[in-house]
């Protein structure tokens, strides 16, 4: 643990020692994550309550453990003051830098008392530049305050932002079954024992918050030393200076004395109902701080019953969405983790089943009908050869393969018998098929239906995608933009991409020239024809090749610029006819070899190079 502890430390105050009770239970438990799992879920994680209910005590266990489960861990505990006592010697020193360094040094960071930031803007930047630096390198950061971040005057924005960004909890009044247990714990650790129904008794006064418990647990204590006797639960109502709540949640019952001790008026209905619906969603693991405030009210509430019926509701909405994410394979569950905890975000589970629907809807299958094996005479073999290559390949050197043909039929079964060929292959892999319409309509639809990230992260997960009617991306700009940045991110994750159209990427109109150039970057190969002359070896990914696979078998295959350096090194010499065979395999003849050069000064024919041929 690094520097010397602000006098708010004390290695007592631990977990163990921490009484956990509803309004406190979530603060308990991120607490200890951010302890024993720094840096892995909220951060910066934000505890305010007001004076005297444990913030400090759970810094204080937040170090111990830490320095218990981690005893490598740099842990850095401050208050606002030291820390800015800390930064004024640093400015009158010239050390800025090196104070700045030392605390980004940290595995974890705690402040407390974070409101005396209000009217301290130096403070403010130093403590922003701390905490982006700290949450960037995977450290945590644990604040606590007595009042939330946007009640803190003057706060500035972008603090604000990064507070918000983490994970803020209320700590609130501790009920009265928690002030028994927290009562008891206090004696146990002063060596003390409470007589029968002492500590009930104590519980029922309204304290404010836990140092007020404490100092009347003292007093009685004090008197037990003092006096060397116990204190009895008759005597607590005169020592303590006041008479408890009438009303108070777990008044102590009549007394065995005899009938001349008053009766103690029993608990409402109301409470107790309530009482009993935040003790068994707690129990499931849900939060119920919102239904255990109404616990604090002095007089039943108008509509508690209600509100009680609209909490169980939730609770029981909140277990069939959990089931159901859980059953969808719970694509993320961080975000599952800390939302389905909470009733009072039904809203927000809503939209996250939704999203999880989106993200894991299966891809349709292809049902029966050819793979490539079967398209032998029918399809030109070298669309089929380059399709296999790229299938089959870890790193296939044809991809994207665009092809073409005017009959959208032969393009959609030609992709279809792709689909089924690597199927075959993996079964259980993701392969997805669509039309440039069906892919335009689908994202408006999960843009209407506020699912469009999970969309996209659905269809950036696929393996090979196959999409037809490319052509109709001249007509829907936004699916253009979007289709972009999917064929973007599935090239960085070298998935397999065959793409048809009813005509050549080089001829296509109102495409983004983006979109045209990857096209046209791959293997573009026309799908009319399918004569056996046509079987070759495919250009190299990159050399922009466009290949006319049709044509009558009379008249043979047309080649064009980049296919030579693939089919072999022979020189036209040694062919024969339209073409030949040669040492390094089939070469075509120069009359039907087609040269397209982009720049039109390569097309000139100069005198010294008529010579020289």
């Amino acid at each position: 643990m690094t520097g010397e502890p602000d006098a708010h430390f004390d290695p007592r105050l631990t977990f163990d020692t921490f009484v956990v009770g509803p309004a406190n239970r979530l603060a308990s438990a991120a607490a200890r994550r951010a302890a024993e799992s720094p840096g892995t879920s909220f951060n910066p994680l934000f505890l305010y309550a007001a004076s005297g209910l444990g913030k400090s005590h759970i810094l204080s266990a937040i170090a111990n453990q830490s320095a218990r489960v981690h005893p490598e861990n740099e842990v850095a505990y401050r208050t606002l003051e030291g820390y800015l006592d800390e930064l004024t010697q640093a400015l009158e020193a010239g050390g800025q830098s090196a104070m700045r360094d030392r605390y980004t040094e940290m595995t974890v960071l705690l402040i407390d008392d974070v409101q005396f930031l209000a009217g301290q803007p130096q403070a403010q930047e130093m403590l922003l530049r701390t905490l982006d630096t700290l949450t960037g390198n995977g450290a945590q950061v644990v604040l606590a305050s007595d009042r939330p971040p946007s009640e803190i005057n003057d706060l500035d924005a972008r603090l604000l932002s990064r507070f918000s960004g983490g994970l803020i909890v209320d700590m609130g009044t501790p009920d009265y079954e928690t002030r028994v247990a927290i009562l008891r714990r206090k004696a146990e650790e002063r060596n003390s024992t409470l007589g029968e129904g002492v500590a009930e008794a104590m519980a029922r006064f309204p304290f404010r918050n836990v140092r007020e418990l404490q100092g009347a647990l003292n007093r009685i204590v004090a008197i037990q030393d003092l006096e060397n006797r116990d204190v009895t639960r008759d005597e607590i109502a005169a020592l303590l200076g006041g008479d408890p709540a009438p009303s108070a949640p777990g008044a102590v019952g009549a007394s065995t004395a005899g009938p001349a001790e008053p009766e103690v008026e029993a608990e409402p209905r109301w409470r107790i109902e309530v009482r009993a619906a935040a003790r068994a969603a707690e129990g499931a693991g849900f939060e119920a701080q919102r239904i255990a405030r109404l616990l604090e009210e002095t007089d039943e509430p108008p509509n508690w019953s209600e509100l009680l019926d609209r909490f169980r509701a939730g609770i029981g909405r909140m277990k069939e969405i959990r089931s159901e994410i859980d059953a969808l394979g719970n694509p993320w569950p961080e975000a599952a983790e800390t939302l389905l905890r909470d009733p009072d975000r039904i809203e927000e589970v809503e939209q996250l089943l939704a999203s999880a629907r989106e993200r894991m809807r299966p891809f349709p299958g292809f049902g029966t009908g050819p793979t490539l094996a079967d398209l032998g005479g029918e399809f030109p073999p070298l669309a089929i050869n380059a399709a296999q290559h790229l299938i089959r390949d870890e790193r296939p050197d044809y991809n994207p393969l665009f092809v073409h043909s005017p009959d959208r039929d032969r393009t959609r079964t030609f992709l279809e018998a792709v689909g089924r060929s690597y199927r075959v292959r993996d079964p259980e892999s993701r392969v997805g098929i669509t039309s440039v319409q069906d892919f335009s309509n689908d994202f408006i639809r999960a843009i209407s239906g506020g699912v469009a990230g999970a969309w996209r992260e659905r269809w950036w997960s696929v393996e090979v995608l196959l999409v037809y009617g490319i052509e109709e991306l001249s007509t829907a700009e936004r699916a253009q933009e979007e289709f972009f940045h999917l064929f973007e991110a599935l090239k960085r994750r070298t998935a397999r991409i065959i793409l048809a159209a009813d005509r050549a990427p080089a001829t296509m109109e109102g495409v983004d020239e983006r979109l045209r150039s990857r096209f046209e970057g791959g293997l573009v190969v026309d799908l009319t024809g399918s004569g056996a002359k046509n079987s070759r070896s495919a250009p190299a990914e990159g050399s922009g090749a466009s290949v006319a696979a049709g044509g009558s078998d009379d008249d043979g295959p047309v080649w064009s610029k980049g296919d030579l350096a693939t089919v072999g090194s022979a020189t036209p010499e040694s062919t024969a006819g339209s073409g030949g065979a040669s040492s390094n395999g089939w070469f075509p003849s120069r009359d039907r070899v087609v040269w397209d050069w982009p720049r039109i000064e390569d097309r000139i024919a100069t005198e010294e190079g008529l010579d020289g041929d």
